[in-house]
């Protein structure tokens, strides 16, 4: 059932709990119950909402940082991704295979802004080595959900 619930909630977290019993054949308690289980485990690690800053006006700028460290002794790349996830304008932080140690994704509100933190707070940290910096232009699809306006086909039917 945990299965189920998380797939359902993972592509929308507002579905009615009495419509989600429904649909995995269980009773709204049921669902309520296993629901509040996987926060207090922290399988659920959060709610969140896919916004399209673009359309609603407001300007943000979302850069990919590939970072290369040396992880520390005796604690791995651990400690050090945790130095970076805690500054409050990181959004995300994963370790990932290839050329680099760590992608760190952050937004801001100009092209400036991410730079002085990558200049200013990222690269001067002890552990690394090189950053590479890469913006966004366009979102196509985020979290599985298209963002960019479809094709209209303006064909005429016959």
């Amino acid at each position: 059932m945990r299965e189920k619930i998380l797939t359902f909630i993972e592509k929308n977290s507002r579905i009615d709990l009495k419509e989600l019993a429904i649909i995995l054949g269980v009773d709204e308690a049921s669902v309520v119950n296993e629901l509040q289980k996987m926060e207090e485990e922290h399988i659920i690690c959060g709610y969140h909402t896919l916004i399209d800053w673009d359309k609603a006006g407001i300007e943000k700028v979302t850069a990919l940082i590939e970072v290369r460290v040396t992880p520390q002794r005796g604690m791995g790349f651990d400690k050090v991704a945790e130095r970076i996830y805690n500054y409050p304008e990181v959004n995300s932080v994963y370790l990932i295979s290839g050329g680099f140690d760590f992608m760190v994704t952050i937004e801001g509100k100009t092209l400036r802004e991410v730079s002085q933190f990558v200049s200013d707070k990222l690269s001067p940290l002890d552990s690394v080595l090189s950053t590479k910096t890469n913006f966004i232009l366009k979102k196509y699809k985020d979290h599985g959900t298209v963002m960019a306006e479809q094709a209209k086909d303006e064909r005429i039917e016959m």
